[in-house]
């Protein structure tokens, strides 16, 4: 995992180690891990902040005599990388659920095609089930061949309700209806299905506004492919600038091998990443962890 990432910024201390912490020497290393960087798919403006941290670290740094140098840089660089997974705002799911004095609490998850989304939700519903609470998923994807089916299997297997309508009917009514449900039942969440996006299809993101505008929901959850790169920060900025996103969950983080999806996102957006998916079970979602992430980069 991350292999790439991991190479790039090792790269980068083996540079700055060997030489006295100087402004100069410092920029010129910094030109090539920006290089490298870009190349592991971080974005450019991620990419510009890490340089900037990095630097007032080490720049005018005196090294006595005997000092591991290469420690001194890594640090500097894992300080940074910290800094910038670390959002400005944390979401405590369970505490922001149970604190809601009106069930139920709603949840709408948008993303592109492919990106895991349906898998995600029937994982996140497992994970509220673990945590004892009850669950109902809207399948408000009536747009494409088989998005029902899929949701409603993948229910069945971790045990919750799906409502839905017929293909065609109105994505903001079976959401509407998954909430009345909820609410004459005594349910605490409802998780919404919808539509993959992409920018061209204009018709599916007015139906993910007017979802959004009727259902009211508590978070608004992306929920991103991370094997996607680079490409993943503009589809979650097309996202936050039609319906406000909260938070951010990566998919398929187990396999991949950059990292510079995940150390990017948070930044572009503002909203923090809350759960990685990281394997094929319902119980491969993890609470995301700034500092699970910094080892899983930097290694032992």
């Amino acid at each position: 995992m991350f292999g790439k990432l991991k190479e790039k910024l090792s790269s980068f201390v083996d540079k700055v180690a060997q030489t006295e912490i100087k402004e100069k020497d410092v920029e010129e290393a910094l030109w090539d891990l920006e290089l490298e960087l870009l190349e592991a798919d971080v974005a450019l403006e991620v990419v510009e902040e890490l340089k900037e941290k990095i630097k007032q670290q080490l720049v005018g740094r005196k090294v006595k005599i005997g000092t591991d140098k290469k420690k001194i840089v890594e640090d500097a660089v894992r300080n940074a990388v910290l800094e910038v997974l670390t959002p400005e705002r944390k979401i405590d799911l369970l505490e922001m659920i149970k604190s809601k004095k009106e069930k139920p609490f709603v949840i709408v998850f948008v993303g592109f095609n492919g990106s895991g989304k349906t898998t995600t939700i029937a994982k996140l519903a497992h994970w509220l089930k673990k945590h004892g609470l009850s669950v109902v998923i809207a399948a408000s994807d009536t747009f494409r061949a088989g998005a029902i089916e899929q949701v409603e299997e993948h229910a069945r297997r971790v045990g919750v309700k799906v409502i839905k309508h017929r293909y065609g009917a109105d994505p903001a009514a079976v959401a509407y209806d998954a909430i009345q449900h909820a609410k004459a039942r005594g349910i605490d969440v409802v998780l919404i299905d919808t539509a993959g996006r992409n920018e061209l299809n204009r018709n599916l993101m007015d139906e993910m506004k007017k979802i959004v505008r009727v259902t009211k929901p508590d978070l608004v959850i992306f929920v991103g492919d991370a094997l996607a790169g680079n490409a993943i920060i503009e589809q979650a900025r097309q996202f936050n600038e039609a319906v406000k996103i909260d938070g951010v969950i990566l998919t398929k983080l187990d396999a991949d091998a950059r990292g510079g999806a995940a150390l990017s996102i948070s930044h572009a957006i503002g909203a923090p990443i809350l759960f990685v998916g990281i394997g094929q079970s319902y119980d491969d979602l993890k609470e995301f962890d700034e500092k699970w992430m910094i080892e899983k980069i930097f290694g032992e």
